[in-house]
């Protein structure tokens, strides 16, 4: 991320994957804004384990088991939004935590929800830029691929996908870098090993198909 002054995390730093303490410990060194996610609130015991999927419930008993108390204090102390301009939401300025922005007219109601003119957001996993233009009509959607986006008049709700665990059908880590300068957004795919990442997941004994998702982008 050569020229990059600030990283920002929109949550889920830990829960499906076998290195949470690892992960943990970089974002929280490097990130100078970081929000909780709903995996790092039910590592936390803030959100119970049994709105996840089996699998997810799995994985966070392990997960905080290796946190332990340090590990699971600091995920503790974290939001799963961030005021300010841009706004950060894991979720949506609507539901921070589980709101899942698929369509145009949930992004349409998420930026209705707040008065910021950018709204990054995580969740999805997939990489995507709505626009709400001032005559009141939204565009934009998910993106296919890396390229620049202009920020242009109106409000816009930005998604980087996810570095760890894309769900785009693309297995390699997904993430944008922002220039308010400029007023663009762009985002990046970067090649991973992820046959290591599978391979450890298996070793520490978590279920299989969070393995096998990771390969597929999904």
């Amino acid at each position: 991320m050569e020229g990059t002054h600030e990283v920002w995390s929109l949550g889920d730093v830990v829960g499906y994957g076998a290195e949470p303490v690892s992960c943990l410990a970089t974002v929280t060194n490097e990130a100078s804004r970081q929000i909780a996610g709903n995996h790092d609130l039910g590592a936390a015991g803030r959100v119970p384990l049994d709105a996840f999927s089996p699998s997810a419930q799995a994985a966070l008993r392990w997960t905080r088991g290796v946190l332990g108390p340090v590990g699971i204090a600091k995920l503790a102390k974290l939001a799963p939004s961030s005021p300010g301009e841009p706004a950060l939401f894991h979720g949506s300025p609507r539901d921070p935590v589980w709101d899942y922005v698929t369509t145009d007219e949930k992004a349409r109601a998420a930026l209705e929800a707040t008065d910021a003119t950018i709204v990054f957001i995580g969740h999805t996993h997939s990489p995507a830029a709505w626009r709400l233009r001032p005559d009141g009509e939204i565009e934009g959607g998910f993106v296919g691929g890396p390229g620049t986006v202009k920020l242009t008049e109106g409000r816009w709700l930005v998604n980087p996908g996810a570095v760890g665990q894309p769900r785009d059908g693309d297995a390699r880590a997904s993430w944008l870098s922002y220039d308010p300068d400029a007023a663009t957004v762009t985002f990046h795919r970067t090649p991973y090993d992820v046959a290591g990442a599978q391979n450890a997941i298996l070793a520490v004994g978590l279920p299989g198909d969070l393995a096998r998702r990771i390969s597929e982008g999904r």
